[in-house]
């Protein structure tokens, strides 16, 4: 009888813990695992922090090496990428002409950076994605005095972090009032403004940056409100967008992703999808989302792989949403859902550490947390996380503290 074969597109977080998951369920048949970069597979969260600062380096954030995958008697194919998706036959055809089938298609293609307008940017402007991106980044910082961060975000937010470390000026550009607004709420997000202001990070909020021009060996970045910046590099972090081109004439459905399941089922018998180019259903019945996290798709791996082999597990409805953020020497953490809340309340400071922890609540009821340099206090709550109620919109959050 011929064995099984899956074949996963994307040898990310999701596609590796894909492949290794099937293993660890007893799957005996063959798995193979595409990606279009020639790199063996690599953890992303070094790339705007460890490897930009040489505290790590391209071995040391593998996520698996190929002889590791080899032993797995999991098939490692580099350097192709797919183009096109035949869905009802389940193949795969890749840029080289390759024609690969198989019983199950894991889509694990991931995200890539979002980039400024071609109007409005020049050439030179950096965004971080891949292990290429962090490469570069690196070398022209190497030689940089000042280094501009458009996006407050969390990358933003590291690759800032890895300039101050590395004794450089960086500036932080938000078009939103605060940074991580959206995301943790204004007391807290005033709290990571202030661990940049500390740590000598410019943070300029309210303004667009609307011209990245050359202005000799460097740039020129030109403000809503009229002025003009300088800066030796320029990095872009302005989100992602899901790498789903490849599916245009697939007939899989996609809309910001695509469109699975609570088990990563899309719209066609035997195609799954995880990790970033995954918009899975909301078990908190928000609007649909992508969940990119790496703990997301970590658990979107587990389960799709549990469920190509009929098992059973956790599902997608009891996991609880996780994210981690290294800057300025200081571990930031959050638990649930706290975009959702209408109340925040400080429960623990330690000023000398430049600790604190705080509750999400709605209607009284927690459903999230967050905290700097609170790690053991936070992880006690995971169990005390309950889901956000259906069909709700994010509210001003009130600020209390305990």
């Amino acid at each position: 009888m011929t064995q099984p074969v899956v074949l996963i597109l994307g040898a990310s977080v999701a596609g590796v813990g894909a492949a290794t998951e099937l293993r660890r369920c007893g799957f005996e048949g063959r798995i193979v695992l595409v990606d279009g970069q020639p790199h063996a597979p690599y953890d992303r969260p070094p790339l705007s922090k460890a490897i930009l600062t040489g505290e790590a380096t391209t071995d040391s954030i593998a996520l698996a090496t190929p002889a590791e995958l080899s032993e797995k008697n999991i098939e490692l194919r580099l350097g192709v990428p797919v183009a096109a998706l035949d869905a009802p036959a389940r193949r795969v055809t890749l840029a080289d002409g390759t024609v690969l089938s198989a019983d199950f298609i894991v889509i694990a293609t991931g995200a890539r950076a979002r980039v400024l307008p071609s109007a409005c940017s020049c050439e030179g402007v950096i965004t971080l994605r891949d292990l290429d991106d962090g490469l570069r980044l690196k070398q022209v910082m190497a030689s940089a005095k000042h280094v501009a961060v458009i996006g407050g975000g969390f990358i933003g937010a590291e690759v800032a972090s890895s300039a101050r470390q590395l004794g450089l000026e960086a500036t932080v550009y938000e078009c939103e009032s605060l940074p991580f607004l959206r995301v943790l709420g204004p007391a807290v997000a005033q709290r990571l403004v202030d661990l940049h202001l500390a740590a000598g990070v410019k943070v300029k909020t309210g303004v667009r940056v609307e011209q990245v021009s050359r202005a000799g060996d460097g740039f020129s970045l030109r403000l809503s409100d009229g002025s003009v910046h300088p800066a030796d590099v320029v990095v872009a972090g302005l989100g992602a967008l899901p790498n789903v081109e490849f599916l245009e004439a697939s007939g899989v459905q996609v809309a910001d992703g695509i469109v699975c399941d609570a088990w990563g089922r899309t719209s066609h018998a035997g195609l799954f999808a995880a990790g970033d180019v995954a918009n899975w259903a909301p078990t908190d019945g928000a609007a649909r989302h992508r969940d990119e996290h790496w703990t997301s798709a970590r658990e979107h791996a587990r389960i799709v792989a549990h469920t190509i082999c009929g098992q059973t597990g956790p599902v997608w409805a009891e996991y609880v949403p996780y994210f981690w953020s290294d800057m300025h020497g200081k571990r930031i953490q959050a638990l649930g859902t706290p975009q959702h809340a209408d109340e925040v309340r400080f429960v623990f400071e330690d000023e000398t550490k430049g600790a604190f922890l705080a509750e999400y609540l709605r209607a009284g009821q927690l459903i999230g947390v967050a905290g700097c340099n609170a790690a053991g206090r936070l992880m006690k709550y995971r169990a005390r996380l309950v889901p956000a109620p259906a069909s709700i919109q994010p509210q001003a959050l009130k600020e209390t503290t305990e």
